[in-house]
């Protein structure tokens, strides 16, 4: 067997992978090997829920504003004409356009976190369901990217609004901010994001519901959390 690297040892010393971590103690965990990396790594939490989502009724998907943002830069375009596209503009959306950012993206121009739409783009926005359905980016109503109100659609994106839509294999994955961020503020967006969760709890959902939780930030181990964590599990 070959030498252990600096982050195994500290993953044998400090993380004892049968034991269900409270979040303190798990943010406890991520902190010391926070040292070990030069940027601002990502937090993210796992959520592997008792749902089949072949099945439409079991389907789990939705956004959620988190309380103390993402820390992170959301690019966001915006299909909008006349005084919409003015508003989306001076809310801060990256890319406003209609027919030219339809061709924009039909070559390949797919950069964005977010994109929003007026209803009466749709037209436009329907030629793109084949580029935009498999990365995500649909603009749809329920989750409030086809709206009149683009400019409020914009800030939402932009102020720490995160979709979540569960994989094929039942799991949720989602980041609630930066390891800059302090653990209560890291809380706060966690406890969001799990209530979000357990409050979409599909009809087609049969027996436990939330059967797993994680915790792990981009460089660090992944740390099971104790199911009392989440409200409503």
């Amino acid at each position: 067997m070959g030498k252990m690297t600096k982050k195994q040892k500290l993953v044998a010393e400090k993380v004892d992978s049968e034991k269900l971590y409270s979040f303190d103690e798990a943010m406890t965990v991520l902190r010391e090997f926070e040292k070990m990396t030069k940027f601002d790594e990502t937090v993210e939490v796992a959520m592997n829920l008792g749902v089949d989502p072949r099945h439409a009724d079991q389907m789990v998907r939705g956004v959620v504003s988190l309380p103390s943002g993402t820390g992170k830069d959301v690019k966001v375009a915006v299909f909008a004409r006349g005084d919409n596209a003015d508003a989306a503009k001076e809310a801060g959306a990256d890319v406003v356009g209609a027919e030219d950012l339809m061709e924009d993206m039909q070559n390949g121009n797919l950069d964005y976190d977010r994109v929003i739409a007026s209803p009466d783009m749709m037209g436009v926005v329907g030629r793109l369901g084949k580029v935009l359905g498999p990365k995500g980016l649909m603009p749809n109503p329920k989750l409030g990217t086809v709206t009149p109100n683009v400019a409020q659609a914009v800030k939402d994106a932009k102020g720490g609004q995160v979709e979540y839509r569960v994989e094929k294999m039942g799991i949720i994955h989602s980041g609630i901010g930066k390891m800059s961020f302090d653990d209560a503020a890291l809380k706060a967006n966690f406890k969001a994001l799990t209530e979000a969760v357990v409050k979409a709890k599909p009809s087609g959902a049969k027996g436990k519901y939330v059967r797993k939780v994680s915790l792990t930030s981009s460089m660090g181990p992944g740390l099971k959390l104790d199911l009392s964590e989440v409200e409503g599990a």
